[in-house]
């Protein structure tokens, strides 16, 4: 698999929302006006996850604002359902994980790759309060520890 290219928008909540196990790599089934938006920047993924109905992964909630000059002449909905592109045998893993060991998918980021817009997702678990504490604090530190060494 080609390495993915710059981030076009990714989600920082999920890291610290949940424990990441397992990621995907998944295609967009997109309208032309969408891809000019992404392209200018003008999407957001905070508030999207994904739906696996009838052997189909959907991506809800991923808002990609309309850029004034493209569609003018479409019905836009900014939050519409999105398709995601995976083969059929990553979607039987993703359904049998999510269905039966109780995991979750949250989409994390979108990147370009080869002049198409992909989506990484992933099979997560939530954390507790406590597991959230232990990032905060791990985080602090890390950043603590980079202050010291910087003045050294």
């Amino acid at each position: 698999m080609n390495k993915p290219s710059s981030a076009i928008a990714v989600n920082k909540r999920a890291s610290f929302e949940y424990f990441i196990e397992e990621t995907f790599v998944a295609g967009l089934a997109l309208e032309g006006w969408e891809v000019k938006s992404i392209r200018a920047g003008k999407t957001s993924l905070g508030d999207a996850y994904v739906l696996l109905h009838h052997g189909e992964a959907f991506l809800i909630g991923m808002h990609i604002s309309p850029l004034i000059s493209a569609s003018t002449h479409h019905s836009i909905d900014s939050t519409r359902t999105r398709k995601l592109l995976l083969q059929r045998r990553e979607l039987n893993h993703l359904i049998g994980s999510v269905e039966r060991k109780g995991y979750t998918c949250v989409p994390l980021k979108l990147f370009w790759s080869r002049g198409l817009v992909k989506a990484e997702i992933a099979l997560v678990k939530g954390k507790k309060t406590h597991d959230k504490r232990e990032t905060i604090k791990e985080r602090d530190w890390q950043r603590e520890k980079g202050r010291v060494l910087r003045q050294h």
